[in-house]
């Protein structure tokens, strides 16, 4: 986060922006604070993968844009264990 230059209050409200698009987008049902929780992992894990690829994505907009690709992610492997735990 430190590298976007996103302070913490602003990954709160934009990790909270990017759960949400990724909870509309994957049609799941999160509350508020797993959408902030989504966003912020998500665009670390996001960044880290891209970081594998050679994409870095910085700011705002790149850290809404990693957040929401991160948390898509999450929301579809936290779908593959609740569908093999059943």
């Amino acid at each position: 986060m430190e590298d976007a230059g996103v302070g913490w209050i602003a990954a709160i409200i934009i990790g909270g922006i990017a759960g949400w698009l990724a909870e509309m987008f994957m049609k799941s049902n999160m509350g508020v604070l797993m959408n902030i929780i989504l966003g912020i992992v998500g665009a670390i894990v996001a960044n880290a993968l891209l970081g594998l690829l050679g994409v870095a994505l910085g700011g705002w907009v790149g850290y809404l844009i990693a957040g929401f690709i991160g948390a898509c992610i999450l929301i579809a492997i936290g779908r593959m264990f609740r569908r093999s735990a059943a």
